[in-house]
């Protein structure tokens, strides 16, 4: 059975006590083994998950991965390396995650870890297509987000809003308070124990087959 490695969490722990690239550096044998256990624990998810998604046949975890660097040229922030791994199961991979809903999945220990999945702050063409696709077929949304295993998995449906009816809609619609939202994900977290345990990549993979009915939804548009 594929797991996260409490190996893994350990060096991504000692990371965030060390982050600067000489520590870094010095132990890349451990980064490079992390590496290999989060993308070993993808490839095996997305091999499950094609088999209720097919659109995903073929993807591989490499094209899926987020890189460990954080991108820190417009960033106050100049802390070198995240203390997390990611990765965005989404058609065509991760580059893709400003046109398609999909599955992620995050690993980082102080029980932070979690899958989740659904549509993150989409581009306004997409937001647009997505509200008014929500108003023209509002019992069908609502049927989804909510369906009583996903409620129980995810406590429901999340994402930004804003404060004030979207261009285009009336204030007084019946979906105005989802019309509002600025993305529609789903999320669950795990502690550390659940994300190294036997039973993670099960219950990940029951996340992703929950939210697939809200993705096919964001998709359709």
């Amino acid at each position: 059975m594929v797991r996260i490695t409490k190996s893994t969490l350990a060096f991504l722990s000692d990371l965030g006590r060390n982050n600067n690239r000489e520590w870094f550096n010095s132990n890349r044998t451990r980064y490079n083994e992390a590496k290999a256990n989060f993308g070993e624990f993808i490839q095996a998810l997305i091999d499950e998950i094609i088999k209720f998604d097919p659109i995903l046949k073929g993807l591989e975890a490499k094209t899926c991965m987020f890189r460990i660097n954080r991108d820190i040229r417009f960033s106050a922030d100049k802390t070198i390396y995240k203390t997390h791994m990611g990765a965005f199961i989404v058609k065509g991979g991760k580059n893709n995650g400003d046109r398609y809903a999909g599955y992620y999945v995050h690993v980082e220990p102080g029980g932070r870890s979690m899958v989740a999945g659904g549509a993150y702050v989409p581009p306004m063409p997409w937001l647009t297509a997505i509200r008014e696709k929500i108003g023209r077929e509002s019992s069908k949304f609502l049927k989804i987000i909510n369906n009583s295993e996903l409620k129980a998995f995810y406590g429901g449906i999340e994402g930004e809003k804003l404060k004030s009816a979207p261009k285009g809609f009336a204030k007084d619609h019946p979906m105005i308070e989802i019309l509002k939202m600025k993305s529609y994900l789903v999320s669950r977290e795990l502690s550390d124990k659940e994300i190294t345990g036997d039973g993670a990549f099960d219950l990940i993979l029951k996340g992703c087959r929950l939210m697939k009915p809200l993705n096919d939804f964001l998709n359709d548009y």
